[in-house]
């Protein structure tokens, strides 16, 4: 039996919610809580998530986010003897640009004050480089390897284009099961005394306490809560509008696909790889005659972004690989639970990814049955930094506009907004992730300047 009075009501069960309701539960102390989601957690946007995590991102602040995030998921592995398939072979950043000033200046700038020591340079030699043979989170090391010289690069990845002259190896990233850690997080807090209700948001309203009416099972109810935490993903935007607040958020669909690599194509033991390389993707005639006769498709036919994505899923001894590549820009004021997606993806993005993997064009118009088209929103800001932390309206927080880095920002997303809803002490860089930044006009005119939005 759920309650209609709580203490803290959490609007949206996807995988930040549930990190939120999480901390306020274990760490805090609050048991009055209450999460509400029209569908089943960690559904939606967080069902489709590419389950990965980096700590370095091109601005200090992030990387301080996600540093914050991964050592807050490490004490989960431990305390739950790693259920949450914690693995750590790295992020693997490659182009065919022999001296990519600006991107080793944003490595630089993202690490800031221990660049020095963490930023290792391989050049003709890999003598110090320890190629990711192990999974294991534990005894990976720290920093980056950067790779220089195609030679190098080839003799520890042969199967990448031979035209990659520069690799970027991210060490404290890897994977993990984002369904697996809010699974964990749901079974710790209930004890606890936080619940969960199925139910659709039906408007707010603020009077002493806020009043929530909500639709469960065609009926209508009222929650009575004296804070409401605004973690409802997409949606985040439509829920500030209900008691009277804009948000500054876009939404956008990204789109992915997995399939069984029986072909062995890609190494079960290769990092996460992202070609940061744009091109023009190769069509026969008729194909683009086809893309060209239609107006959403003809975009496909011109000079097309980089940072196609592609890994391993299912550890050393499975088959599935995941392909991604985040190149919309459309935006949409109007998200739906059940996006259409474009049918043209999945061929565009193997064709994408076999640039770099060349073997992956052997499944190009061959794609396995055992494969999934999937897809989501990346709710972000203009400067795709998250939102954390008090509204403007009293008595709301919010836990959102994690763009494409949902679970791997999720843990310090849900600590640093249960912080701000108990009014706990906050680490330095949370106020720059907080709606506060928007009135400093420093941050932003060089967050304006600036390259560092770290969409990969």
């Amino acid at each position: 039996m759920k309650t209609n009075d709580v203490e803290i009501l959490v609007i949206g069960a996807g995988i930040v919610g549930i990190a939120t309701a999480y901390y306020l539960a274990t760490e805090h102390k609050r048991s009055r809580l209450l999460i509400v989601d029209e569908g089943q957690p960690m559904a939606l946007t967080s069902a489709q998530s590419g389950e990965n995590y980096r700590n370095w991102w091109p601005h200090p602040t992030m990387a301080d986010f996600t540093n914050h995030s991964t050592d807050l998921m490490e004490q989960i592995a431990h305390a739950s003897d790693n259920r949450i398939h914690m693995t750590r072979r790295g992020y693997l950043l490659v182009t065919r640009d022999e001296k990519p000033e600006e991107l080793l200046q944003q490595l630089h700038a993202g690490y800031g004050d221990a660049a020095a020591r963490l930023i290792r340079l391989h050049e003709g030699s890999s003598r110090g480089y320890v190629p990711p043979h192990s999974a294991d989170w534990q005894t990976a090391p720290d920093g980056v390897d950067v790779l220089l010289g195609r030679d190098l690069i080839r003799a520890h990845y042969p199967a990448f284009d031979h035209e990659v002259a520069t690799a970027l190896h991210i060490r404290r990233a890897g994977d993990i099961s984002g369904q697996q850690l809010g699974q964990y997080m749901l079974e710790s807090m209930r004890p606890l005394g936080a619940q969960f209700q199925q139910a659709k948001v039906l408007g707010i309203a603020k009077a002493d306490r806020f009043a929530v009416d909500v639709l469960v099972g065609g009926a209508t109810q009222t929650i009575n809560a004296d804070i409401i935490v605004n973690a409802a993903g997409p949606f985040a935007a439509h829920v500030a509008a209900m008691h009277g607040e804009d948000l500054p958020i876009v939404n956008v669909l990204q789109q992915k696909i997995a399939f069984a690599d029986r072909n062995r194509a890609v190494d079960r033991r290769m990092p996460f790889a992202i070609d940061l390389d744009g091109q023009t993707l190769a069509w026969t005639d008729d194909e683009r005659e086809a893309l060209a006769a239609a107006p959403e498709f003809a975009r496909l036919l011109q000079p097309m972004p980089g940072s196609i994505h592609c890994r391993p899923d299912g550890g050393d001894h499975g088959e599935w690989i995941k392909l991604g590549w985040a190149f919309n820009t459309e935006t949409t004021t109007a998200p739906v639970r059940e996006p259409e997606l474009n049918p043209y993806f999945p061929e565009v993005v193997l064709r994408a990814a076999s640039r770099l993997q060349p073997r992956l064009a052997h499944y190009l118009g061959a794609l396995p049955r055992d494969r999934v088209h999937y897809g989501g929103y990346y709710p972000m800001t203009k400067e795709n930094w998250p939102l954390i932390g008090a509204a403007k309206t009293p008595g709301v927080f919010l836990a959102t506009a994690l763009s494409g880095y949902g679970t791997m920002g999720a843990c310090a997303t849900g600590d640093l907004c249960a912080r701000a809803v108990v009014a706990a002490p906050v680490p330095a860089f949370a106020h720059s992730l907080s709606l506060a930044r928007y009135e400093d006009k420093a941050l932003m005119d060089e967050l304006e300047a600036s390259a560092s939005r770290g969409l990969l």
